[in-house]
């Protein structure tokens, strides 16, 4: 089977997506969640007018002048009476204006004086106050249907006045790392094995991008061990089965043909894109599955660019297979590409020039630390030519 570009890649496996099904949850829960439809606002916000300042509420026809204190609007305890000519109130930041004042004098420009208040500039109509409806009016769609709800994006939905909220279901994601040199984190690995640590990351990669995500104990290279974890995991009816190792081309890689054991319909496996070539996709009935590479570097680039875009569009997200690459200056001279988009783990910053990458000197697939470190990936295109140092290119904020 061919190389496969990377945007067709994405495109087969965004290809019939359907959005999950809606869930109402608490709003304190919500957060990183995807909006299963629009929210409007439930009241105006402020509700009335109200003090953007500490300072004297008054009517801004008297100008400069000593006005006779009669109460004071505090937030949540508002002055119920009228401001009449040469009247003024004491009012603080959120409180409601009082009737009869129509602007607030902050406190710096302003002088008490016992039972008066001597204000020592004149303030125009509507100075430091915030008008109803100034932030929002009942009825205004503020959060649209696919939109992921953010910390701000929570607050807003509260001051909209709901505490709970329509949410796409959360994709349940299971994943299952294989391989006999593996052990789990804590525990002493043998001559011949290491530590696992991808599936850690894919996990938490899903979990960020919405999703439920299931850890699976490791399974051996081993053909029944590999094909019972396998029914394992689909018993627990998962949206999307991510595999970690055994896909490429060795003797020992036997994930594809265990996955073809319980029935799974691949779609394709390798892609021209370098780190994460030997990437596979298929089906099995309705779980899509991924198997992701093996090494470090190539498992956690591929599931950024193929599995978080495929949990985004399960949830509804509209920008989900949009390319996330950003326009960059090129920190470095870089040489020729072949024929695999490549995927360099870059430091950036931000310079006169605008956001530059530099390519990290530590690409192997296998060198986490790396990859921990970088901020971006920059996007080299098949076949691209060398390009220099301050040259327009192209990278993947991490």
């Amino acid at each position: 089977m061919a190389m496969l570009p990377v945007a067709d890649a994405l495109a087969r496996i965004l290809a019939g997506v359907s959005r999950l099904g809606a869930e109402t949850v608490p709003l304190d829960a919500a957060a990183g969640r995807t909006l299963a439809a629009d929210l409007a606002a439930r009241r105006d916000q402020p509700a009335v007018a109200v003090s953007s300042m500490d300072g004297y509420a008054l009517r801004a026809a008297d100008r400069a002048a000593t006005l006779k204190l009669i109460g004071v609007s505090a937030a949540g305890r508002g002055f119920d009476g009228v401001v009449r000519p040469g009247e003024a109130v004491r009012i603080f930041t959120g409180a409601r204006l009082p009737q009869g004042a129509d602007a607030v004098q902050m406190q710096e420009k302003a002088r008490r004086e016992g039972e008066s208040v001597a204000i020592l500039e004149p303030v125009a109509p509507g100075r430091h106050v915030r008008a109803p409806g100034l932030d929002f009016r009942a009825g205004q769609v503020l959060l649209t249907e696919g939109a992921r709800l953010s910390p701000a994006a929570i607050a807003l939905a509260a001051a909209m006045n709901h505490g709970a909220v329509a949410v796409a279901r959360a994709p349940r994601v299971v994943i299952l790392a294989t391989g006999d040199e593996l052990v789990e984190p804590g525990t002493e690995p043998g001559r011949d094995q290491i530590v696992a640590s991808n599936h850690l990351g894919v996990a938490a990669m899903a979990r960020a991008a919405g999703a439920e995500a299931t850890l699976l104990p490791i399974a051996p290279d081993d053909p029944q061990k590999l094909a019972a974890a396998l029914r394992a995991a689909l018993a627990l009816r998962p949206d999307v089965l991510v595999t970690i190792g055994g896909a490429s081309v060795g003797e020992f890689d036997l994930v594809r043909d265990a996955l073809g054991g319980v029935g799974m319909t691949l779609d394709f496996w390798r892609i021209a894109m370098r780190p994460g070539k030997p990437l596979a996709f298929g089906r099995i009935a309705e779980t899509a599955v991924i198997g992701l590479p093996g090494n470090p570097v190539s498992a956690l680039v591929t599931a950024r660019l193929f599995m978080v875009p495929l949990l985004r569009a399960m949830q509804g997200d509209p920008m989900a297979g949009d390319d996330p690459a950003r326009p960059a200056i090129l920190g470095a001279d870089m040489p020729a590409n072949d024929e695999r988009q490549d995927y360099v783990r870059a430091r950036a910053a931000w310079t006169a020039d605008g956001w530059m990458v530099t390519p990290m000197n530590a690409q192997d697939s296998s060198v986490l630390r790396a990859l921990a470190a970088a901020d971006a990936l920059l996007v080299r295109a098949p076949h691209a030519p060398a390009a220099r140092e301050g040259e327009h290119c192209r990278a993947i904020p991490l």
